[in-house]
Parts: C-alpha cells; structure tokens; sequence
C-alpha cells in the first residue's frame, strides 16, 4: 500500500521537475546565458527536492515542521508560476504549456497524502485483527437475525394453531349447546304436556298395579349440591325403610324420589344412593 501511495507522488515530483528545468532553459536561455539558466532551474528544483527530503525525514521521525512545509509549498508555487508565465508568454503551444502548469502543486498535494497515509497506517497484525473483529460483528449481527427469523416463525405457527384450534373448540361448543338446547326444549315441552304424566301412568300401571307414581323429568337449571355427614349413623334397611315412608309421605300428594333423597339427606341421615333407590322402591 506504501509503493502505491509514493510511486505517483515521486513520478508527478520528477516530471515536474523536468518540465520546471525545460521551462526555465528554454524562457531564461534567450535573455542569459543557458549556464545561468540552467542554475535557476536546478536551483529551483534542488531547493524543492531539498525541502522534500526535510519533509519525509521528519515524518519518519513522527515530527513535523510548519516553516520546512511552507518553503516547501513556496518552491512549488514558483515553479507552477514559472509555467504559467512561459505558457502566457509562448507564442506556440501556450494552451498545453498551461495545460501541465498545475503538476508541481498536484506532486506536493500527492506527498501530502501519502504522509496521511503514513500517520493513519496500521500494521498487518493491527489489520488482521480488525478483520477478525468486523468478522465476528457480521456474525453475530446475521445468527441474531437468523435467531429473529426463527423464533418470529415459531411464533407465527403457534399463534395459527392455538386460533385454530379455539375456532375448532369454539365450533363444537356451539354445535353442543345448539344440540343441548334443542334436547332441553323437547324435554321441557314433554314435561310441561297434559298427557305426559296420564301416557306414562298407562304404561308403568301394567307393571306396579295399585301404585299411582308421580313423574317428573329433569328442569333444566343449576343444582344444589348436599354435603353427605360422614359422621350420619348406619341404618337398618327396616329403619330406612320407615324413614322413606315417613318422609315420602309427610305432604299430599307424596313426595318424588328426589325430594325425598334431598330432605334425607338434609336431616343428617346417611345411606348410599344404592340402598336408598332400594327401600324407595319397597316403599313405594
């Protein structure tokens, strides 16, 4: 990278300094003697290559001198004025004599960035090492966007089955209540017909002749839970038996099955759901 920012300068120095010398031999060597001449021009030049030389050695020392770069610049805007005052005054080729006049301070602009270039440079380890660490940005910078991606996909799949499935859930339970609904009206409109309990009566007189039963089919509606007493004493199936009949028929008309299982229940005694069904049937 050093060749590549020196090789222009130190070219564009060396043509501007012959093309200074021609200018001042070829301007001067008519007026003075060309010995003459040819000291102002390598006068010139030498003290432009003098200041130059100054230049890069305090560079290479990491030092700099204003007044060594000011007499540097003051060499090379006599030898741009010198090219310009022989363009002017030639009287063939002035356009191309004018057209190079500007190299002495374009080879003084070059030196100054190569000696930028000399104060910012890094070594290749320095190089590498901010290779390596630019690397490692980039791959951290794209598993994280992986990452991103990834779980934003994750996201997206579980969002769509967890709708799914409550639309599916949502469905069902509709067709259910829809289904529940039509059952409990057809089970309501039986309960509340005249000849519900007179058909039924028909039916079940056949099997219990002498026993009038009284039909009631569930309401819907909440229920209310009985806690059983787990310290009820035990009943005989005679003592059980007396109990449902007593409260079966402590109203007129007696008492359906489960109006008498509630106020059992409620007066403390305990019988499974089993024996008591049995000693209703024997009661009944």
């Amino acid at each position: 990278m050093s060749a590549k920012t020196v090789l222009p300068a130190v070219a564009m120095t060396a043509v501007s300094m012959v093309l200074t010398l021609a200018v001042v031999l070829m301007w001067l060597g008519t007026a003075v003697p060309w010995l003459v001449a040819l000291v102002v021009g390598l006068g010139i030049d030498g003290g432009w290559l003098a200041t130059l030389a100054y230049e890069r050695r305090l560079a290479a020392q990491g030092d700099h001198n204003r007044t060594v770069t000011g007499v540097g610049w003051f060499f090379g805007l006599v030898a741009t004025s010198v090219l310009i005052a022989h363009a002017l005054t030639a009287e063939e080729s002035s356009g191309a004599w004018l057209a190079v006049a500007w190299l002495p301070l374009a080879a003084k602009a070059l030196w100054l960035v190569h000696g930028q270039w000399e104060r910012t440079a890094l070594t290749p380890a320095a190089l590498g090492a901010i290779r390596g660490i630019q690397q490692e940005a980039r791959d951290e910078a794209a598993v994280a966007r992986a990452r991103l991606r990834a779980d934003a996909t994750a996201e997206e799949t579980r969002l769509t089955a967890v709708t799914g499935a409550g639309a599916r859930v949502a469905r069902v339970q509709a067709k259910t209540a829809k289904t529940l609904s039509r059952a409990w009206s057809t089970l309501e409109t039986a309960r509340q017909g005249e000849d519900t309990g007179r058909a039924l009566t028909c039916v079940t007189s056949r099997v219990t002749p002498g026993v009038t039963s009284r039909w009631e089919l569930p309401v819907w509606g909440p229920t209310e839970p009985v806690t059983a007493l787990e310290t009820a004493p035990a009943l005989t199936d005679e003592a059980l038996d007396a109990l449902v009949d007593e409260i079966r028929n402590s109203e007129t008309p007696a008492l359906s099955y489960r109006e008498m299982a509630t106020r059992f229940r409620a007066a403390g005694y305990s019988a499974s759901e089993v024996r008591l069904r049995a000693a209703w049937k024997r009661v009944a």
